[in-house]
């Protein structure tokens, strides 16, 4: 019995209306619409592509992914859905990023494809993505500079908000847990009168501090709790003639109790402006501008004062053109304007500043039924650093229900103006010094994968290997600061990291479906060189769940969960010191099981039981999971325009 044949039969079972033989290949329900398919993206070539057409393999969470897992965040979301990434505290619990060996420095996030201003420990400030406004997250793996520019090595995390279709929609929801007083509230209000489209959300949540225990019971960690609120408007208005005119603006706040006398405070105000044209029916022209300024302060609230320590201001201008010589050839070319601005505490003169440009060239060419190619280059000039090319080449052969995908990247990664030019004393322990003599991280970045859909079913499997040359990193110098030795920004010898991800996707007629992904890394060091990097070497997760529907009844069970392997890694012994120890960090399971209901058309109740089984590590460290046991989730979700329906 042949594959084709098997799954046919198996569709036909689960159907239980398809007839089942042999044949009925007929019968079989449309993969592109069961298995999202013919979802339109746009990261990884920066055109639109259904998903199953897209020469660049790209993974895509729809918002109906992220509310059956009544995820509160985008931590939670990507944590559940992609295996190899995992997030951790670190220094005073800042939370930092892992995926597949690539930190938060080299995955590039966008909200609605524009950066976002500010970092902690080098990564984005995640709480403030709010998970009520998203629409759909798209992820491209690999290096990406060719179209993203620098920071893009690792991955592109693009995260596309929300729009409305209806003419008049109002929304709020409530979620509450059953530990530390965990709550947050949304609310949206959306309209759309043909010309001119309006959404607007509201989202603040907050959650007390509160005291983990190891699985013994001998040793615990206060995690801090926290505040904040999170405002969001975009309005659409479409000028005729195929034009668009997309304003957006955004307001974030958050406040963590990280001291009994001060907390700690970051402000985000961001806005922008996108026109949209199509001309002749052939060409389309895009024009950005986008504002984004974050603010870190030290609120005192005895003598009610607030100390800001920290601003990164980004003002960017972007243009983008496609002319389609044919259905089978088009053109992308653009360049990018942006101002970069930088006062920190960790400066002896305070701040910094740099401009940055790019041109952008790219080439679509349809060859035949079987072949695509994608081509292009981007050049990128610093003024604190110089200019970076970058050349892309991405190519997809289709025959039958089998698509074949293989590229090649170049990546790279200026040094921030914090690496550069960095003075801070360390608690008076020891200090860290910038470098302005820093060259940029290069990655070379190969790809290959092949994708079955059938009926059903789709399956997955991508293998990615990175050359990474001059990786910037902090390293111990004992000539520093008259032979007491300090901390340094330096370039280090490349590593290379080979990587692989699986997934197995289906989704039956009767409402059943389920997918089972898998993840592969391997840090490759030069001869003499410790490994050290902390990534899991296997990773999984998996989601089973049913759908029913009555007549104004309909029920979701979604049963989550994610396995991550024992880790070994080398580690410095000692600030001051250049020998490594051997470390390691424990693997860990935990399951998650959630039923979402929806009543009448309007109202929405979803309960959760997080964490199953319990799980608690044997002692915390950073990279722990920080967790009390089981807890119980309950979010309630009213659609106020649908009650009138």
């Amino acid at each position: 019995m042949s594959l084709r044949t098997l799954l046919t039969a198996l569709c036909a079972i689960l159907s239980l209306s398809a007839p089942l033989y042999a044949g009925a290949v007929s019968e079989m329900p449309d993969s592109s619409k069961s298995l999202n398919l013919d979802e339109v993206v746009v990261t990884g070539t920066r055109t639109k592509k259904t998903l199953a057409n897209t020469p660049v393999v790209t993974r895509l969470i729809k918002s109906a992914d992220i509310q059956r897992l009544d995820a509160t965040n985008i931590k939670d979301v990507l944590s559940a859905e992609l295996p190899g990434v995992e997030f951790k505290y670190s220094m005073n619990q800042q939370v930092t990023l892992q995926m597949q060996g690539f930190g938060g420095q080299s995955v590039l996030i966008l909200i609605d494809g524009e950066r976002l201003a500010g970092e902690t420990l080098n990564n984005t400030d995640y709480q403030r993505l709010n998970v009520d406004d998203i629409e759909r997250i798209e992820i491209v793996k690999g290096a990406a500079s060719a179209l993203y520019g620098s920071n893009s090595v690792g991955a592109v995390v693009n995260i596309i908000t929300k729009t409305s279709s209806e003419p008049l929609q109002a929304h709020m929801d409530a979620h509450v847990g059953s530990r530390n007083g965990q709550q947050r509230y949304g609310a949206a209000v959306s309209f759309n009168n043909k010309r001119v489209t309006n959404f607007l959300n509201l989202q603040t949540d907050q959650i007390s501090s509160y005291r983990v225990y190891d699985k013994g019971r001998t040793d615990s960690t206060l995690v801090y709790g926290s505040r904040q609120w999170n405002f969001k408007d975009k309005v659409i208005m479409d000028l005729g003639r195929g034009q668009k005119l997309t304003a957006r603006a955004g307001y974030y706040f958050h406040e963590r109790n990280s001291s009994e006398y001060s907390k700690d405070r970051a402000k985000d105000l961001s806005a922008g402006v996108r026109y949209y044209a199509e001309i002749g029916g052939k060409d389309n022209l895009e024009i950005g501008y986008v504002f984004d300024t974050y603010d870190k302060s030290d609120f005192y609230p005895a003598m009610k004062k607030d100390v800001r320590d920290y601003r990164n201001m980004q003002n960017s201008l972007r243009a983008l053109y496609v002319h389609s010589f044919s259905d089978l050839i088009s053109l992308t070319v653009g360049g990018d304007f942006m101002m970069d601005y930088l006062m920190s505490y960790q400066f002896s003169d305070r701040s910094h500043s740099q401009s940055s440009g790019d041109v952008i060239c790219q080439a679509d060419w349809e060859i035949g039924s079987h072949w695509e190619l994608v081509g292009g280059f981007r050049g990128d000039y610093f003024s604190k650093y110089g200019l970076e090319l970058t050349p892309k080449l991405s190519a997809m052969y289709k025959v039958g229900d089998l698509k074949l995908r293989g590229g090649y990247a170049k990546g790279f990664r200026t040094p921030t103006l914090k690496e550069m030019y960095m003075d801070f004393n360390m608690a008076d322990i020891f200090k860290i010094y910038g470098n302005d003599d820093l060259e940029s991280e290069k990655t070379h970045s190969f790809s290959a994968s092949a994708e079955y859909s059938l009926g059903c079913y789709n399956a997955t499997v991508t293998g990615f290997y990175n050359i990474i040359d001059n990786q910037i990193t902090t390293l111990w110098d004992s000539s520093l600061d008259n032979g007491k030795g300090a901390m340094r920004y330096m370039n280090v010898d490349g590593r290379n990291i080979a990587s692989a991800d699986a997934s197995m996707t289906a989704r039956y007629p009767i409402g059943l479906g389920w997918k089972l992904s898998y993840s592969l890394f391997h840090e490759i060091t030069k001869k003499g060189v410790p490994n050290v990097s902390d990534s899991r070497p296997h990773s999984l997760t998996w989601q089973i769940n049913y759908h029913k529907s009555y007549r104004k009844y309909s029920f979701d069970v979604t049963l989550n969960g994610r396995w991550l392997s024992h880790v070994n890694f080398h580690t410095f012994d000692s600030w001051r010191s250049g020998n490594y120890v051997e470390a390691a960090s424990p693997g860990y399971q935990v399951w998650s099981i959630s039923l979402l209901q929806r009543f009448f058309g309007f109202m929405t109740a979803t309960a959760t039981v997080d964490n199953i089984f319990g799980y608690r590590p044997d002692k915390y460290e950073y990279n722990s999971l920080f967790t009390q046991g089981t807890s119980f989730l309950l979010t309630l979700a009213i659609d106020i325009d649908k009650i009138f329906k």
